[in-house]
């Protein structure tokens, strides 16, 4: 626990990464970045999603309509927060000279993409409009 106050405390306060280990060769810290960014990308489009359920499909019913933007919007939220802390990680583990941390999050954010894609998809087949 005393370890995951130490590493959020490090998102507001990236500077004190300098105080760990040696400087990694800045390709490597600018990668990290550029993955950072393609994270945050993903959220962003995720959240874009969420709310493009919810402003522009009103005929679907209602519950249909929130449970797939909430998703949505849960997901990318996920998604932003796993970026940071993965950028952190990486640039600490860079600076140690350890190996770079393992994450099961590709998989639980592929999960929740694939659960929303089939459920739009039987929303697409099934018709799931207010009117019917």
């Amino acid at each position: 626990m005393i370890d995951f106050v130490k590493g959020v405390r490090l998102w507001f306060a990236p500077a004190r990464l300098k105080d760990e280990g040696e400087t990694p060769d800045y390709r490597f810290s600018l990668a990290n970045e550029r993955t950072f960014l393609a994270w945050i990308r993903t959220a962003l489009a995720l959240v874009g999603g969420g709310f493009a359920v919810d402003q522009f499909l009103p005929d679907l019913r209602w519950g249909v309509r929130v449970g797939v933007a909430l998703a949505l919007l849960a997901v990318g939220a996920a998604c932003a927060v796993r970026a940071v802390n993965h950028w952190m990680r990486c640039e600490r583990a860079m600076r140690r000279g350890e190996d770079l941390p393992l994450s099961r999050f590709p998989v639980v954010l592929t999960a929740g993409v694939a659960l929303v894609a089939v459920t739009m998809m039987a929303v697409v087949l099934l018709g799931w409009t207010k009117g019917r």
